[in-house]
């Protein structure tokens, strides 16, 4: 099926959401574990699309968006904004533990305390992105071009390097980022912080 990567665009934004979810089980669908499956893409994928739209890129076929590139330009100030301007509706709309215990409580609780980054990681590393790909794009080179696409935009900004976290058990995706020029600068038993700075 033919695909090709387009600049992400307003009406783009429920395909992030859905993209998020049906990726976020360390690459798999987990759309069935939760009770809310728009929780994902509250954390990592809708702020981007509101707030800074112009750092996000889609691959779409005939089926419509499968995946996307998305991220910030400056990680200090993006954090600031959605403390102010995106959490706040989401803490009153999902309270602490509403979830019952399940899985939709792990997402809650990044609403109400979300991971935020070293700053002197994010002096060396200002920008960050979040990338996913549903299994029918997989495989077919998007991946490292929507990389290369984003990495360029930071570029031509004048943004110094990008990071970004991946789940430790997701060793498909580690071995990619490695190929890719992305080099591992912390690890812990949640994440393992990837970096790439820029000639």
């Amino acid at each position: 099926m033919t695909a090709s990567i387009r600049p992400y665009r307003s009406d783009d934004l429920d395909a992030l959401y859905d993209v998020c979810v049906r990726t976020a089980d360390k690459g798999d669908d987990l759309t069935g574990h939760l009770v809310d499956p728009m929780l994902p893409g509250h954390v990592y994928a809708g702020p981007y699309g509101v707030f800074e739209p112009e750092s996000a890129f889609v691959v779409a076929d005939a089926e419509g968006v499968g995946g996307y590139v998305i991220g910030t330009t400056d990680t200090s100030a993006f954090e600031a904004r959605l403390e102010a301007e995106w959490f706040p509706s989401l803490r009153a709309k999902y309270p602490e533990g509403s979830g019952r215990g399940g899985v939709d409580d792990l997402f809650i609780a990044l609403i109400h305390h979300p991971v935020t980054q070293d700053p002197a990681l994010v002096a060396e590393y200002p920008a960050h992105l979040h990338i996913d790909l549903v299994p029918r794009m997989r495989g077919r080179g998007f991946g490292r071009h929507l990389i290369e696409l984003f990495c360029h935009e930071m570029q031509r900004r004048g943004v110094r390097g990008v990071h970004f976290g991946v789940n430790p058990l997701n060793h498909r995706a580690l071995a990619f980022y490695a190929h890719v020029g992305f080099e591992e600068l912390s690890r812990d038993g949640m994440s393992v912080i990837l970096g790439r700075l820029f000639d």
